[in-house]
This record gives structure tokens, sequence and C-alpha cells, in this order.
């Protein structure tokens, strides 16, 4: 078992040991920025995020010089689940308390046009390998099926989604597993080999002319005349506007990094010789829990393993023990897979923002955010990417829906804590819920 800590060779080298590391395909390699550079826009960050902003202006003919700190897709963009789906990490009906139905309405068809983005990249690629299955099966591990079944009903009716409600009966041809009482399933969403997709975002933004550059980390921003300099180590950019699409790992704005919350998340991959007997399921898996688990099949043949992610927490580091704490997991939901074997276990840091929404628009004169995605899928940096660059590029105003969830302070160390008091609140409620609806059984 390898835990996050080595690098692979060639291309890969710099990108941490995981799954989707071992599995891509070609790499882009691009060298650090060396000296002074002008350019419209300088994208600061090459996640899937900047990728998109920095693929969008560069076919709208603007001069692009793209940094990123490390490598194209090494941080939360070539880690994660791989999910591409609709709405967002805060429920789209708190957000309709909040801001009334149209308001909501109008956000929840930005990240289904995000979910759609992504679909037609891949695809308009020639690159439909990188989809491994469609469909996203959400189950609960409670009885309360009327609450489910209001759900899925107030989506349809409101929010034009094709969910279907599965009894126990029905989920039994998808898993096998008496911690499921029910599910939604809904077909829109699919799942992706994320860090290939960065790549051929990447690979694309530098075919439309914008200049990437790895090993490069913005050290500092500041306004010179009527523009930004951005400063590096070896040079700096000099551009007309900037996107910061940073996320957990920081950047050159204090501000911004302040209301970003790093939060862990860990994932791993196993394989079994009784994965057909628990999971049938080719789609996207998880439970409605607060801080739930998520997992999907990826590979085929010999190849085919389990994909399993979940245990959230705020701490920076790599749990001791991770594979065997994450195969305790998969065994108390699936205990037929007995033989279960962690191949790679890794951890990433997600950004969240207070708010529990991206963070997405003008923060200053010029100055844009694409960030705090942690949670969404992967939609939202299609839509974040693509909203900042329309308004640059065109002066789209989009991203105004977004304005009720600015740049916030997320507490520094104490909003650290705080988030990680409420998670463990919230699987407390879970477990709370859990034992209810096993109690009957019992």
């Amino acid at each position: 078992m390898n835990i996050a800590q080595g690098t692979v060779a060639s291309d890969r080298a710099g990108h941490i040991d995981s799954y989707y590391s071992a599995t891509a395909g070609s790499l882009p390699v691009f060298g650090p920025l060396d000296g002074e550079r002008e350019a419209d826009v300088c994208v600061v960050g090459g996640g899937l995020a900047g990728l998109t902003a920095a693929l969008e202006l560069a076919r709208a003919g603007r001069q692009v010089v793209l940094l990123e700190r490390q490598r194209v897709g090494w941080a939360a963009s070539g880690r994660n689940g791989g999910f591409v789906s609709g709405g967002f990490a805060e429920s789209i009906f708190v957000i309709e308390d909040r801001l009334g139905l149209d308001h909501a309405r109008a956000l929840y068809r930005l990240s289904v046009e995000g979910m759609g983005y992504v679909r037609r990249k891949i695809l308009d690629a020639g690159r439909g390998d990188l989809i491994g299955g469609h469909g996203w099966l959400k189950m609960i591990r409670h009885d309360d099926i009327a609450t489910l079944e209001r759900r899925a009903e107030r989506m349809a009716r409101d929010y034009g989604a094709a969910y279907r409600l599965l009894d126990r009966a029905e989920l039994a041809s998808h898993v096998s597993s008496e911690r499921y009482h029910a599910g939604i399933l809904d077909m829109a969403p699919f799942h992706i080999q994320p860090l290939d997709y960065a790549a051929l975002l990447a690979g694309q933004a530098a075919a439309a002319g914008a200049a990437i550059h790895e090993h490069s980390p913005a050290l500092s921003i500041a306004r010179e005349g009527v523009a930004w300099r951005v400063a590096t180590r070896r040079g700096a950019v000099k551009a007309r506007d900037v996107v910061l699409a940073t996320s957990a790992y920081g950047g050159p704005a204090a501000r911004l990094n302040a209301a970003v919350l790093p939060v862990s998340t860990y994932v791993v991959t196993a394989r079994s010789d009784h994965l057909d007997a628990a999971i049938r399921f080719t789609g996207c898996l998880g439970d409605t829990r607060r801080a739930g688990d998520y997992y999907r099949i990826v590979g085929s043949g010999a190849g085919r393993r389990l994909l399993w992610g979940g245990r959230i927490t705020t701490r920076r580091s790599v749990p001791r023990h991770l594979g065997e704490k994450l195969a305790g997991d998969i065994r108390g939901v699936f205990p037929q897979l007995d033989d279960i074997a962690i191949e790679q276990a890794w951890a990433g840091l997600m950004g969240y923002a207070i708010h529990k929404m991206p963070i997405v628009g003008r923060i200053g004169e010029r100055l844009w955010a694409a960030t705090a995605f942690g949670g969404h899928g992967l939609n939202t940096t299609a839509m974040g990417g693509r909203l900042v660059a329309d308004a640059i590029a065109h002066g789209d105003d989009g991203w105004r829906l977004f304005e009720p969830f600015a740049v916030r302070w997320g507490g520094g160390l104490v909003g650290r804590l705080a988030t990680q008091l409420e998670y463990w609140r919230l699987q407390i409620l879970d477990r709370i819920e859990e034992r209810r609806a096993a109690a009957p059984a019992a």
C-alpha cells in the first residue's frame, strides 16, 4: 500500500502517488516562469477552475499566463472522487430559503451547465474513455423514506431534475448492503479520471495560446499603475486582470486565503474478488449523510477496482494507517468484501467557504476569484472558470448570481476547529438516525 508521500516517474514527477497518477495518460510538462512577462490576464492556480478560465480566455483572443505552484492538476483537482453532477455542497433548498426560488433555480441551472461543459469538453476531444460511468445513486442509511420522496418530488417540480426513488427491493439490484434503506437515482451525473481531464484542459489551453508555467508559485500581488504585478521566485507577470483560482493551498491574496477553509478528504483504491457481488452499479454512489462515503467502480477486467472516499476532517496531515481505516469503513457497509485489499491511499485538501458555496466573481478592481469548490463536484470548477472568463472577455454579469456568497473570513484556526466540531456533531446525528432505523430490526 502506498500512502501519498512519494512521486512517480517521468511526466508524473511531482504528482502524488495515487490511482490517478498511476493510470493517467501522457501528462503535459510546463517549465517555470523565468523573467518578466506581460499579458492581458494572469491566472493563478492550475487546477480545473484556473485551467477552464485560461482556456476560455485564450480562445476569446486574450493573452493569458497561468501560474501553478506545483504541477497542473496537482491539488484537489487531481485527487478527488471524480464525480461530475449538478448542485452545490450547500442544499439547494437552503439556498432557496435564503434567496428565493428564482435565484436558486438560476444557480442550479449554472451548476447543470457546468456538468454539460465537462461532458462536451471530453467528448468533443474524442476522449470518451475518461468517462468511467453514468448516473448517481444517493442512498439513505435510515428509514425516513418519506423525506427522500419529498426531496425527489421537489427537485423534479422546481428544478427539472429527473430523480427516481428506489425502494429497498429495487436498490438491491444495484448494491447488496443492509446499511441502505432506499435511494434516489439521477442518471445525469457521471464520473471521470480528473487528472487526465486536467491534462486535457491544459493541452487545449496551451494550444489556444495560453502560456502555462508549473513550479511557479505566485508570491505576491500588487497594483502597478493600471495593472497588477504578480511576482514569482524567478519572474513576474504584469496583467490588466488577475484570476485567483488557488483554493486551499493558498496564494498571494491574504484576504481570499483567510476566506477558504482547508478541509481534508481521503481516498483509497482497493481490490476484491467479490466486487460484483456487492456493487453492480457503474456510476457514482454515496450516502446522504452529512459527512458520508462516496465511491465508484473504476477500471475493467483484471484492473477493476473500488475507489472509495470519506472521513472528512480539518487536519492537514495524512492519518496513520489511513488505508486500514478506510478498509474498515468499506467492510462496515459491505461485509462480503472480507478480502478487501487496499492498493493506494491518499489525501487532499479541498477549499470550503464558511457559507458552503463557491466564491466566484470580482473581488477587487480587475481582480477575480474562482475558488472554494470543495464538496460541490467538478461541475462547479467548469462553471466558475467560465463565469469569470466570460466576465473578463465579454463583460457578462452571470457571476453576480454569486454576489450573496462573497469573501468572508473563515475564522482562522478557530474557524477550522469550529468546522471540525460541526462535522463531529453531524456524524453523531447520522449515527442516531441509523440506530433508530436499526432498532425495529434488532
